[in-house]
């Protein structure tokens, strides 16, 4: 692994790897043995988008492994007043042993990679949300041991966390079924992807048919960041795909939740069902931490 982009340029071994390291990782820090894999090593945290579980993730995790992680608001860059990405892809690369960029843009990304010389890692963009999907992949794993063979449901936009699922869950050997209104369908690469694995995947309308026998179910904001002027058509285009109490019985009775946060509780996941689900949710934001780690000590520690 050179950088971390999107998951489809991931093989299912180098997935596994990722989460048995983010295992070990977790197993360290409650031991209290945090190892300094980052020792001399300075992060770029690069951000154009609001963002808490993954900029505190970052940061702490890169402290704990004995690095630097330095904060940039891209409000606060020469790229805000007109530079290119590609110049400052070239400086950066010039201080820093790694970038981590959220973006809108997955060219954006992708320009950094081509031009830093050092590993980027995408910490989201409009596209792919790759760490946030390998953090719902540990959480299964650590609740379910295992991932092949598990029916997952995705309940909501097909947007960059739907467009992360379909390739994260498919690749690991789960059955997936994506409900999202038309008009919201997830991107043509990566629906083409998924034809790979013939009726593994499945894209429909109707909520209920994703939440059906599901052994985990994951939903997200019907309204991302960048995207506010369209809230109120969203809410309505969405009106029916709130994971509540009542779709939940159609699911496995086991059935976890997953959710990446922030929750915009009564439109897409009801109060109920995530507080009756606030422990996975939140060791699924927990592990944020340890993904992140486990990704910068594959690429800057040899892991």
């Amino acid at each position: 692994m050179e950088h971390l982009l999107k998951l489809s340029t991931l093989s299912p071994d180098e997935i596994t790897h990722i989460l048995d390291v983010a295992d070990e990782y977790k197993r360290l820090h409650k031991a209290g043995q945090d190892p300094k894999d980052l020792a001399g090593k300075a992060v770029a945290l690069m951000f154009d988008k609001q963002s808490t579980r993954t900029r505190t993730s970052l940061e702490v995790g890169v402290y704990q492994m004995g690095g630097l992680g330095t904060y940039l608001s891209a409000a606060d860059l020469q790229i805000a007043r007109g530079e290119p990405i590609q110049d400052t892809a070239r400086v950066l690369g010039r201080y820093y042993d790694a970038i981590i960029c959220r973006t809108f843009k997955q060219s954006d990304v992708e320009a950094l990679a081509r031009y830093s010389g050092v590993p980027v890692v995408s910490g989201m963009t409009d596209y792919a949300h790759p760490l946030q999907v390998l953090t719902d992949l540990m959480t299964v794993r650590e609740r379910r041991g295992k991932l092949a063979g598990l029916r997952a449901g995705f309940i909501g936009d097909g947007y960059n966390m739907a467009n992360s699922l379909i390739v994260g869950c498919l690749l690991m050997g789960m059955d997936l079924t994506v409900a999202c209104p038309a008009g919201y369908r997830p991107a043509a690469d990566v629906l083409h992807f998924a034809r790979r694995f013939g009726d593994h995947f499945r894209l429909v309308q109707n909520p209920d048919e994703a939440a059906a026998g599901a052994d985990v179910l994951f939903t997200d904001v019907w309204t991302s960041m960048g995207m506010e002027r369209e809230t109120e058509r969203r809410r309505r285009d969405f009106s029916g795909y709130c994971l509540d109490a009542a779709r939940l019985t159609l699911a496995a009775p086991d059935c976890m939740v997953q959710h990446p946060l922030p929750a915009h509780r009564g439109e897409e996941i009801t109060d109920e069902v995530l507080e009756r689900h606030a422990d996975e949710i939140f060791e699924e934001a927990e592990n944020r931490l340890h993904v992140g780690k486990a990704v910068l000590g594959i690429l800057l520690a040899g892991r």
